[in-house]
């Protein structure tokens, strides 16, 4: 059985694009530049708070325990410990060499905290509300009050109707990191088969091809060879991601990382194949190099427009563009990056870009059997439409 006509196309755009360095020094930085930014999130992110306090007396170390508590209820990994110094002089040496983040010395109407330089906000918060609490429980029980009932109904919770605003900030990153490379790669495998449609227009080689394979079979086979290197930079960035974060746990967004990534690659595939149609339409009604820049600048702007609603868009405004074809290749994954999303509208989302793919598909072939024999000038899209098969 004869290998098909399409299947030769891609295989020699594949062929051609590994070979060249620029393309594999492009996948090898892609691919670091992931895991660096997973790294010094891991590195420099929020980090569990451990808090060094000076003091010279047994009643001040009994008040940086408390606030030990007092810190740890906000974030359990963090924590308050002492260190005891023998005079005033020695807990304000050990803050200024910075063995302690701060003292915290007795005066006649309460504490004083020593900072060096600066006193973090949290510390000083905790160190606060301990001596109050220690200060208040002594004067009841010097007053004979009962503190117990003196609080009777002033107890207050705090309950979070997100559940997942305990690591926000990691979820956003992750959302941000899904849009970039989604338009990263859409534009450097998009514009190479519009670049390598007009490069055999401009050099003839295509009349050549033309006489011996059918003209449809070369847009099948330009677009399936980059769609499938395409498809292995993400796949490869993606695992990659999925290690590292798997060996950083960054804002554990371990599990749910295997989710959202898992999405990305569909809507990946699905806004990639959209889009294929759009740049061999660009690239057929080119003439020459030159006129890339005008014939691209509608696939450009439309991978522009949901990259810059992904960042700055409220949620109305991404919930509905997250649902229309080729945008919501972009905004949806990072919607499920940042929170749940309702099954009907994935369901719909996927469903836009599946006519999506078959319209531009429809149109691309129509435009590149059309327009790909005439070379002496860029035509324009509703020209092209014109022309008799």
């Amino acid at each position: 059985m004869s290998t098909p006509v399409w299947r030769i196309v891609a295989e020699r755009e594949i062929s051609t694009r590994i070979r060249q360095k620029s393309f594999l020094i492009g996948v090898a930085a892609m691919v670091v530049g992931v895991i660096a930014v997973i790294v010094l999130t891991s590195m420099f992110g929020d980090k569990p708070s451990h808090y060094e306090v000076a003091t010279t007396t047994q009643e001040a170390q009994t008040v940086v325990e408390r606030a030990s508590d007092v810190v740890g209820a906000t974030d359990e990994d963090s924590d308050v410990t002492t260190r005891r110094a023998d005079s005033e002089s020695s807990a304000e040496q050990m803050v200024t060499d910075g063995k302690a983040d701060v003292a915290l010395l007795p005066t006649d109407d309460g504490y004083r905290i020593v900072g060096d330089r600066e006193v973090d906000g949290d510390l000083a918060a905790a160190l606060t509300t301990a001596v109050q609490g220690t200060a208040l429980e002594r004067n009841a029980a010097e007053q004979d009050v009962d503190l117990k009932a003196l609080h009777s109904g002033a107890q207050v919770t705090t309950d979070l109707l997100d559940p997942n605003a305990d690591n926000a900030g990691a979820r956003k990153a992750l959302a941000f990191v899904m849009v970039l490379l989604f338009y990263m790669t859409a534009i450097i495998f998009g514009m190479t088969i519009a670049q390598s449609v007009v490069q055999e227009k401009e050099s003839r080689i295509v009349e050549i091809l033309a006489a011996a394979v059918p003209i449809r079979a070369l847009l099948w086979g330009k677009v399936a060879g980059n769609s499938v290197l395409a498809f292995g930079q993400i796949a490869l960035v993606v695992v990659t991601g999925l290690i590292a974060l798997k060996i950083t746990d960054v804002g554990g967004l371990g599990a749910i990382a295997v989710s959202s990534l898992g999405w990305f690659v569909l809507f990946f595939v699905l806004g990639f194949v959209a889009m294929a149609g759009v740049w061999a339409i660009a690239g057929s009604l080119a003439s020459r190099q030159e006129d890339l820049q005008s014939t691209t600048m509608p696939g450009n702007l439309l991978l522009l427009a949901p990259y810059m609603i992904a960042i700055t868009a409220g949620e109305g405004v991404k919930a509905v563009v997250s649902m229309l074809p080729i945008t919501s290749a972009m905004v949806m994954p990072a919607r499920l990056a940042e929170g749940d999303v309702p099954w009907w509208q994935l369901g719909v989302a996927v469903g836009s870009n599946v006519l999506a793919i078959v319209a531009t598909v429809w149109v691309g072939a129509r435009v590149y059997e059309r327009t790909l024999m005439r070379t002496e000038r860029r035509l324009k899209l509703t020209e092209a439409l014109k022309v008799s098969d």
